[in-house]
């Protein structure tokens, strides 16, 4: 009998087990269900091919598009939403929400007899920070001790597609640091497809213009004279 693994309308990601001894009348069936709804079957199991919504009934995931997967290593952008009393809560625009302990919090100590946890980290306030581990129940640590990292103070939030990231860095940085130089801004950029925007105002604005042309044309050749042109007060 099929034993559904997952609940209806959870978040999946691809590999995530859906369903376990899964049966199949005939051959065509099978073929329909490991090609189509976001699905495929291995053996009698059937997993999640995209990162999704999961609908038991027709046993399908329906894709949510410019999804971030988060992967160890990574380096994102993420939102407060919540703490505890040695833990804040990061939304890093994925599927499940993050971890960050206060011992990963700051290279320096984090006196929390002090002050209280949002004395450091405020709800609604934005983070960078690299995942240091992901669980196979999909618990994800970040870390904010590297140089760099931390809290991201005034300045915007944009958006790009987490696809666009290396478009959006360039060959050894290239493209962020011209936006930088150009556009006379500081500028963080997360794998997740956030993007942090710091400097005068004519130059965020011009910066944020650069992220949002990259965004709708980095499959396009030509995109870096472009950026270029944009960033000097030309037309795109």
């Amino acid at each position: 009998m099929m034993e559904i693994k997952v609940k209806d309308k959870s978040i999946v990601t691809p590999g995530e087990l859906i369903a376990a001894n899964v049966e199949f009348s005939d051959a065509d069936e099978e073929y329909r269900i490991k090609m189509n709804n976001g699905i495929y079957k291995k053996g009698s199991n059937v997993y999640a091919s995209v990162v999704g919504i999961f609908k038991e009934n027709g046993l399908k995931v329906i894709q949510l598009s410019g999804s971030y997967i988060p992967r160890q290593g990574d380096y994102i952008i993420g939102k407060v939403i919540d703490m505890s009393f040695s833990n804040w809560f990061v939304d890093i625009r994925g599927p499940y929400e993050a971890g960050l302990r206060i011992s990963e919090a700051s290279t320096k100590y984090l006196d929390t007899d002090k002050y209280d946890m949002s004395h450091y980290f405020d709800f609604g306030e934005y983070i960078f920070a690299k995942i240091t581990d992901i669980t196979d129940s999909k618990k994800i640590s970040l870390s904010c001790k590297e140089s760099g990292l931390g809290k991201l103070e005034g300045g915007i939030i944009t958006r790009i597609d987490p696809s666009k990231f290396p478009r959006l860095l360039g060959t050894n940085d290239s493209m962020i640091d011209m936006i930088e130089k150009l556009s006379n801004t500081k500028i963080e950029a997360g794998h997740n497809g956030l993007v942090w925007i710091k400097g005068p105002a004519e130059g965020v604005k011009k910066a944020k213009e650069a992220v949002k042309l990259i965004n709708k044309e980095s499959h396009l050749t030509g995109l870096t004279e472009k950026v270029e042109k944009l960033l000097q007060g030309g037309k795109k």
